[in-house]
């Protein structure tokens, strides 16, 4: 999936349902963070938030109480239509949804105390300019290694890269733009999908397996796979990410 293709998958799925997968039916062991409540342990109640690829805006309005102001971006127009429309249903007051590039922030200089990034693309340089003196950047990530077996058993990964790559280049990219105190931490979680249509959900809702679905033996495919990791939890996969934490 290149570039466009996967812009192409983000807009449809935010049309869809935003970047919600509270519905699924999955249970994780070993997950040793959530971004957010790092987020949350950040901001201070006079604060202002930056949220680069807020997607449906389902985990900024979760936190809406940490800051006085909260504002998420996303380049999509199917995730800013689920965004605004969960943002009116919520009633909070405090938290705007702005169609914008994380490569050119609309934002004065010095202007957020915290930015946060979850599963999104960021400009190391426009992020350290948005952010006051020793503000605090936070960003999770996926790892090249997420859903090993999933992208093993059908052969389509985005590209063919060395786990830990994106984490080492966002590092690199945060020192140039003068971030200190850089930080990174990881974890690879067993995760455990309840049924066939979990799974299914999952892999039509994020770029794991390219186009699935529109081969001809896809669901062939994902029977296997089943049977190959059905355990007593559930159909088992592994969710790997990486957080790096970085103060301007």
């Amino acid at each position: 999936m290149n570039e466009l293709e996967y812009k192409h998958f983000y807009d449809r799925v935010g049309k869809i349902n935003g970047w919600d997968f509270s519905k699924v039916n999955c249970i994780s062991e070993g997950v040793k963070w959530n971004l957010y409540a790092e987020v949350m342990q950040s901001c201070k109640k006079s604060d202002l938030l930056l949220d680069i690829g807020t997607g449906g805006a389902e985990a900024l309005l979760s936190i809406a109480e940490a800051a006085l102001l909260l504002v998420g971006i996303d380049n999509s127009a199917g995730m800013l239509e689920a965004a605004n429309a969960n943002v009116a249903s919520s009633k909070k007051s405090n938290v705007r949804i702005l169609q914008m590039d994380a490569d050119n922030l609309y934002f004065p200089s010095n202007f957020f105390n915290v930015v946060s990034c979850r599963h999104s693309p960021f400009c190391a340089k426009e992020t350290a300019r948005v952010l006051v003196k020793d503000g605090i950047f936070l960003t999770q990530q996926v790892s090249e290694n997420d859903k090993l077996n999933l992208t093993t058993a059908f052969g389509r990964k985005r590209e063919v890269v060395e786990d830990g790559a994106l984490k080492n280049k966002y590092i690199a990219e945060l020192n140039e733009a003068g971030f200190s105190d850089i930080r990174s931490f990881d974890y690879d979680a067993a995760e455990y999908y309840k049924s066939y249509e979990d799974l299914i959900f999952l892999l039509k809702h994020a770029p794991i397996v390219p186009n699935f679905g529109k081969a001809e033996n896809d669901f062939a495919m994902l029977e296997k796979f089943i049977e190959q990791h059905q355990t007593s939890k559930g159909i088992v996969t592994n969710s790997k990410h990486f957080m790096i934490t970085a103060r301007k």
